[in-house]
């Protein structure tokens, strides 16, 4: 299942409560109806064919039951920008890095705030595992450890 809206900001609204989802910090004008637009965290430049890695502006905590796709944005799908490393395992913390590909044929400039990457929240059933890897807490862009 794919959390709405009313859910997202429902669950936003549990802060302080153990499991709570964190997204911080939050814009309303960011909240579509069934995701969340994630914005850059600093200023980058991507010539074509080339890849590089950013961070999401926002802050995440993913609870025990929800984990979290990331997808580009169709606006800027269509000048070429693919997000690679699309998927959030639940109990993540940190800002999220995002591999951003230009596939198009000009060089593109995204500045700090841009709301480039959807992120999807699905709820996950019956799960047993939380995500307790080395990119926990993750500030900035982090290469491959």
């Amino acid at each position: 299942m794919i959390l709405s809206s009313a859910e997202i900001i429902r669950r936003l609204g549990q802060s302080g409560h153990s499991g709570a989802l964190v997204i911080s910090p939050y814009s309303s004008t960011c909240q579509q109806p069934a995701s969340y637009d994630l914005r850059i965290g600093d200023d980058i430049g991507i010539e074509p064919g080339a890849c590089t890695l950013a961070h999401s502006l926002e802050w995440v905590e993913i609870p025990p039951d929800l984990a979290a796709t990331l997808r580009t944005r169709s606006s800027y799908g269509r000048r070429g920008i693919l997000v690679t490393a699309g998927f959030v395992d639940p109990g993540f913390r940190g800002q999220l890095t995002l591999g951003l590909v230009n596939m198009g044929n000009e060089p593109l400039t995204l500045k700090r705030g841009d709301r480039v990457v959807q992120m999807i929240m699905h709820q996950v059933t019956q799960g047993d595992l939380i995500y307790e890897g080395r990119y926990q807490d993750s500030k900035g862009a982090i290469s491959a450890r």
